[in-house]
């Protein structure tokens, strides 16, 4: 295998397929973990998932993937527009993230368009629904291969 990158999510995301269809559409998290899957076969790298409803779980997987992981690929919901901690853990870690979101975050409320990841992420991916996570991983890898 190449590289290892550990794909985040954060609250509320384990209610995908069902929460605000609407807005998040109806794919599940388990369709996007497969999608996920799919995309680095294809790519020959290894992906872990974790999806967590609790800041303090989402900062210790980023400590964590510390000499496991080359990339992480965060959709830290709602924690996007609060959370120093997280941007945080990341400066910390030294890997690259990229930032993710399944929405527009630019078009919808206005404090939703603050992004405190994004001060830290080599890039930002959202508005493409589920089909964001295989961009961010096929853009991730890139960027590992070039740095």
């Amino acid at each position: 295998m190449g590289h290892s990158l550990l794909i985040l999510n954060g609250p509320n995301l384990n209610l995908l397929g069902t929460r605000q269809p609407e807005v998040y559409g109806s794919t599940t998290l388990t369709d996007i973990e497969d999608a996920c899957r799919a995309t680095a076969s294809r790519l020959d790298i290894d992906v872990s998932f974790l999806q967590s409803n609790h800041e303090g779980v989402l900062i210790d997987a980023i400590h964590d993937a510390r000499g496991v992981h080359d990339g992480i690929i965060l959709n830290a919901g709602a924690y996007t527009h609060t959370s120093i901690a997280l941007m945080d853990a990341i400066k910390s870690v030294c890997i690259p993230v990229v930032e993710l979101h399944l929405s527009n975050i630019h078009q919808r409320e206005e404090f939703r368009h603050l992004s405190y990841i994004s001060k830290v992420a080599v890039g930002q991916i959202c508005g493409f629904g589920a089909a964001g996570y295989p961009l961010a991983i096929e853009a991730l890898t890139g960027y590992l291969g070039t740095s």
